[in-house]
């Protein structure tokens, strides 16, 4: 681990995306007095249909408004182009991540590009959720070729201008905070992780099992689409041929059981499984240039 590099306060700012969060909006503002003093405070509030957006302007803080919902990631990515300060630190706006800890992202993020704030035991998590992150968390292991802590941690530092490289692949939904951690990591820049503590939320969870688990498996399937689609295709490539060749052996065999003549003959069956595996193959190959196309970074 580095040492320590305290950043001053001036120099970060604090975005908060917010969309019907009247209940917590400003107990959430209220614990970062302290840091309000000293640094930049922005609340983007998503097309809310409430009065968030109206208790943050009392409470003096920077707001941005969406005209109408756009997302999660869209928040962010309005209050990273809008941030001053050279790194921005990431919180949701619904009482579950504590002022408390920011210094200690903060001061954890030295020479590193990111601090995540990994959620341990205790902490609350909807069980509706756990399911589809597991699995999430297995898929973005084994693309990364590292073990995780926290894929989508929502509070969390990183630095503006590395942030910045990356807004035109990261998306406008919940999968902004996946993504950005991925590209991170395929792109060498380096991240770390200290441990954190979230609390029950304040207000109604947004949470919805049908809506939020086809989310899950359209995120699993661009996350591999976009990151390492070779990581994908190439293992199924290699199980057809495998599958292919077997098929052929095993036609053999039972010609030559059947005393009839095998040489030149290639059952249907095998030649199709076969071409299958070559066509996967040049598919990943397409994926994988197009993928790396899409991740080129630009200012």
């Amino acid at each position: 681990m580095p040492s320590e590099i305290r950043i001053p306060k001036s120099e970060i700012s604090i975005i908060i995306p917010a969309y019907n969060e009247e209940a917590s909006i400003a107990g959430v503002l209220d614990s970062l007095r302290e840091w309000r003093e000293r640094a930049e405070v922005i609340v983007i509030d998503d097309a809310s249909t409430d009065r968030t957006a109206a208790i943050a302007e009392t409470a003096g803080v920077r707001v941005l408004k969406h005209l109408h919902n756009k997302g999660y990631g869209a928040a962010l990515k309005t209050g990273i182009r809008a941030a001053a300060g050279d790194v921005v630190v990431m919180m949701d706006a619904d009482s579950e991540h504590s002022a408390a800890e920011i210094q200690r992202l903060v001061d954890a993020l030295g020479d590193y590009d990111m601090v995540v704030g990994a959620r341990g035991k205790g902490s609350n998590a909807p069980l509706v959720r756990r399911p589809g992150k597991w699995i999430l968390g297995k898929v973005a292991n084994y693309l990364a070729q590292t073990k995780i802590p926290d894929l989508n941690s929502g509070f969390r530092a990183v630095r503006t201008r590395v942030a910045k490289l990356f807004l035109h692949i990261l998306p406008n939904g919940f999968s902004f905070t996946t993504t950005l951690t991925l590209a991170l990591f395929k792109e060498g820049y380096n991240t770390a992780y200290v441990p954190i503590t979230t609390r029950p939320r304040v207000g109604a969870s947004t949470v919805n099992p049908i809506r939020d688990g086809i989310n899950t498996i359209m995120l699993i399937i661009r996350v591999v689409a976009l990151f390492d689609p070779l990581k994908v295709f190439m293992p199924t490539s290699v199980v057809l041929f495998l599958i292919g060749v077997a098929y052929w052996i095993v036609s053999i065999i039972f010609r030559l059981n059947q005393r009839i003549d095998p040489a030149f003959h290639i059952p249907s069956g095998a030649v199709i499984v076969l071409v299958s595996s070559v066509i996967v193959f040049m598919f990943g190959i397409l994926a994988d240039q197009v993928s790396a196309i899409r991740r080129e970074k630009y200012e």
